[in-house]
């Protein structure tokens, strides 16, 4: 495993990251599960990514129990506060309220004393920002968490929360959790100058675009029974990327793989790796054999040829447009 510094933080987090999303508590058996964070674990991860709402707050409670008994200091958790976790109007959103009382409930479940990075999972309308990062500076202090991100803001959201930060002298993000693949690109316009300029590295999310940058999706076919597509919980995010023309040149890329002497999954994560901003991606797994076929991307150095050839490949199919980054207008 290769490791590398959480944008201009002293963090160093593992290249390959485990994430929960969709599995634990819900699309996986927890024997299953524990067997998967046991083949992260061998394999040398040691960046593990969930949230409080996967799987309506099941999917922490399953990550702590199966990284029980695993020395503390040699993990780097990771998790997220804003999407509901209750009934209440309280329970959602970047609140003071909503914030204090969902990290007591993360550390709780993650069976933790504290969280290496706890990230803003959307950006909160409804709430003044510095509200959140007053709060979000105050569990720094508290030791409660050590460093601070977000997921899926935008570039001006992200420019004025360090702006913020610097004027009251609060503690700075140092992340940002946006999708990102081969085929979903939304970040490299704005986002990422930002950061690199303001020393935010990226965490992605979805570096195999939900499976189908795997190539087990074939044109003409329907999707193979029990994949992601055909989750009920899954299904939704991976329905766009399911037509002729976008898996006819996912197919495509297999040459480029086998040149390389790599599978297509492991192609689609070295690829994000690629990027100098990206200091993690995130898998996830439904069974440890992934695990360890998507570990080998790490390190993995892919020449200008090899990009240009998935660039003319997927050209018109790739999605670029920063506007496709949203939170709600209005807390769900």
């Amino acid at each position: 495993m290769k490791f590398r510094h959480l944008g201009r933080s002293g963090l160093m987090v593992s290249e390959i990251s485990y994430g929960n999303w969709i599995t634990h508590g819900s699309q996986v058996e927890e024997e299953t599960a524990r067997e998967c964070v046991r083949a992260a674990l061998d394999e040398g991860i040691t960046t593990f990514d969930t949230a409080d709402v996967y799987a309506a707050t099941k999917a922490e409670e399953v990550l702590g129990r199966a990284l029980e008994g695993v020395r503390r200091e040699s993990l780097e958790i990771c998790t997220k506060v804003y999407w509901p976790t209750g009934a209440g109007p309280n329970d959602r959103g970047l609140s003071r309220k909503h914030i204090t009382e969902s990290i007591h409930g993360s550390l709780r479940r993650l069976k933790t004393d504290y969280i290496d990075l706890y990230q803003a999972h959307r950006f909160d309308y409804e709430t003044p920002l510095e509200e959140t990062l007053k709060t979000f500076d105050d569990l720094v202090r508290q030791g409660k968490v050590l460093y601070i991100g977000v997921s899926e803001w935008t570039a001006e959201q992200i420019a004025q929360a360090l702006k913020i930060a610097d004027e009251l002298g609060l503690d700075r993000l140092v992340s940002n959790q946006p999708q990102y693949s081969m085929l979903w690109r939304v970040i490299e316009a704005e986002v990422v100058p930002l950061s690199e300029k303001e020393g935010v590295g990226q965490i992605v999310w979805s570096p195999i675009a939900q499976g189908v940058l795997t190539g087990k999706y074939l044109p003409g076919r329907p999707p193979p029974a029990g994949s992601r597509a055909t989750d009920p919980a899954g299904g939704g995010f991976i329905s766009r990327m399911i037509n002729e023309d976008m898996l006819t040149r996912v197919q495509e890329l297999r040459p480029i793989a086998g040149d390389l002497g790599l599978t297509m999954a492991q192609l689609a994560v070295a690829w994000v790796l690629q990027n100098p901003n990206v200091a993690s991606a995130i898998v996830g797994a439904t069974r440890p054999e992934q695990v360890r076929d998507n570990v080998k991307a790490a390190g993995v150095k892919l020449d200008a040829e090899a990009l240009k050839r998935v660039d003319d490949i997927l050209g018109p199919v790739v999605e670029r447009d920063p506007a496709k980054t949203v939170s709600p207008a209005k807390r769900p």
